[in-house]
């Protein structure tokens, strides 16, 4: 064999060499590969497919609303809207970091501080960015399309009449739970309760297909106030108009419908906007008709009053001797502006007589007027089931003095709320039965406990009317077309060291029409400055403007309109 052969031969082995071990090469490659695929595909595909799930498939929330808070007549009072909420991944936005300045321009924020509420958080998964924001701000975050970076539907309260419901409706804070007023007593009710859904993602955090609905979102329930916007809103334009014309500290109103205890409009001032949360402080949002008490002074005498016919030592047409004007019970001088003598129990409402009330509350057993004081609600809760609602005082009678007994008589040594007063006023109203007073619209109402005789409280409705006629303290409240019975009061404040004879509380408390009483109304005017001080000068006309705007609102028929001239009839009817 010649060299060139061999060589040929040579050759021609090593390349079948290489070839055969190039062959061998793919085979095994090929044989990984499928060995791969096989374990991918078949023997690791459930815990595959885990790790993709985890990296593209989320759970989102679904928000649900709350419950609309309407009044009597379907009126919103609260309502949800919708706005969205941009949060971030902080790990994932952190590679786009040199946009954070123009997402803070935005935003609205600081780029500096947000900048660092990012790197300070990159442990975790999840950020709020901001809440709340419109749509439309929301869209201009997104068109950033920055990692990381998502939106969030979320509902946001509304309250359309602002602050003129504020105090009764509360507010919710910016998770949407109830924190004041109505908001939360009956957060249980109006709260929805999320829902849940798993959505498929793309790399920059963008849903891209809901995948499944794991829970669907329940909305929140619709809840029917008492109050009727129209009354309410007479209310507490009146009583911010006298807080002003008085430069009083404060005041509150509350309108009881006597039938059915529903609370139909319930003001305070000053008042808050539960629209803007930097008005929220508990000196503004606080309702002081229902958490505050006070000493109610004269308006108190009707109810002694009553305990004195209740006893059955008393008649309606019973004599009291005021003689010589003044009582002296336990070294204290209580005593009238003037002798007036022998009187009537009506006279001693008309004229507001301390020593008349005083001789009627110590001629009773503690344990009686105590019971009856009780009876009217005095020292309990209402059951409204408002939050922060206060039992007012009444202390037990086996711890009275006679001068606890005799103070008592006149509205010292005992404190109320607005609300409790206006609960007893309502009382004698509906001929003695006393309804649960409610701020939730009555369906049907109940008959309510009779806690006293129905002929005890028309004979002290009948008293209170000479309190607004000619001659009586409260001519101011009078209401034109109408039988108004009520009472007046004012009552020195306590402060340091005593009663202040600066510092005064003015009351007014009535009833109409009363012939048969539709509206309870209580006008407590705190701290009036000026000349003007007494319940009959600044309380009762108040009263005066919200009953007569009231009952022509609810279209009460009158009961006082002025007599026909027969003669005048006659002459008509001849032409």
């Amino acid at each position: 064999m010649t060299r060139g052969a061999e060589t040929k031969q040579q050759t021609a082995r090593r390349f079948a060499g290489r070839s055969a071990l190039v062959l061998a090469f793919f085979a095994l490659a090929a044989t990984s590969l499928l060995a791969r695929a096989v374990h991918l595909q078949v023997l690791n595909k459930d815990f595959l497919n885990r790790q993709a799930d985890s990296r593209h498939l989320r759970t989102e929330k679904i928000s649900a609303h709350r419950g609309t808070i309407t009044d009597r007549n379907g009126e919103p009072l609260a309502i949800s809207t919708p706005v969205d909420s941009i949060w971030a991944n902080p790990k994932e936005l952190a590679s786009a970091i040199d946009k954070v300045p123009k997402l803070a321009k935005i935003l609205g924020l600081d780029s500096q501080t947000l900048m660092r509420r990012i790197t300070r958080s990159m442990e975790r998964e999840f950020l709020y960015l901001k809440r709340h924001l419109s749509p439309k701000t929301a869209q201009a975050v997104l068109a950033l399309k920055l990692p990381g970076v998502n939106v969030q539907r979320e509902y946001r309260r509304y309250y359309p009449a602002g602050e003129v419901t504020g105090h009764l409706i509360g507010f919710t804070n910016i998770d949407d739970a109830g924190q004041e007023g109505l908001e939360l007593a009956f957060n249980h009710w109006l709260a929805g309760e999320s829902g849940l859904k798993r959505v498929l993602k793309d790399r920059l955090g963008r849903s891209v297909e809901n995948v499944e609905s794991i829970r669907p979102a329940r909305h929140g329930k619709e809840l029917r106030a008492s109050i009727d916007l129209r009354i309410q809103y007479v209310a507490y334009r009146t009583l911010k108009a006298a807080v002003q014309a008085h430069n009083a500290e404060s005041g509150s109103i509350v309108v009881l419908d006597v039938r059915t205890g529903e609370v139909l409009a319930i003001v305070n001032q000053p008042t808050y906007n539960p629209n803007d949360r930097s008005q929220y402080s508990a000196e503004r949002y606080r309702n002081r008709a229902i958490t505050d008490i006070f000493e109610p002074g004269s308006s108190m005498k009707p109810l002694i009053v009553a305990a004195a016919l209740e006893s059955g030592d008393y008649r309606p047409s019973s004599i009291v001797d005021t003689a010589p004007g003044y009582v002296v019970v336990d070294a204290k001088r209580i005593e009238d502006p003037r002798n007036l003598g022998r009187i009537s129990l009506t006279t001693i409402l008309a004229r507001s007589s301390n020593v008349g009330v005083t001789k009627l509350a110590m001629s009773l057993q503690p344990e009686q007027l105590w019971q009856t004081m009780t009876k009217f609600g005095l020292g309990s809760l209402t059951a409204s089931g408002f939050p922060g609602e206060s039992a007012g005082l009444l202390t037990h009678y086996s711890h009275w003095q006679p001068i606890s007994q005799a103070t008592l008589a006149y509205g010292y040594g005992v404190s109320v709320t607005p609300l409790q007063l206006a609960q007893a006023f309502a009382a004698l109203g509906s001929d003695g039965r006393m309804h649960p007073i409610s701020l939730i619209a009555v369906e049907q109402a109940g008959d309510g406990e009779q806690v006293l005789a129905a002929t005890t409280a028309i004979a002290v409705r009948r008293m209170l009317e000479e309190v607004v006629r000619p001659g009586g303290t409260g001519t101011k409240a009078a209401v034109a077309g109408y039988r108004v019975a009520g009472k007046t009061g004012t009552a020195w404040k306590f402060a340091a060291g005593g009663y202040s004879e600066h510092k005064y509380i003015s009351i007014f408390a009535g009833l109409a029409p009363a012939s048969s009483p539709r509206l309870a109304v209580i006008v407590v005017i705190d701290e009036p400055s000026g000349e003007l001080y007494y319940g009959s000068d600044v309380a009762a006309p108040v009263f005066a403007d919200v009953m007569a705007e009231s009952l022509r609102l609810l279209a009460v028929p009158p009961d006082a309109l002025p007599a026909r001239d027969p003669g005048g009839i006659l002459q008509a009817m001849s032409r």
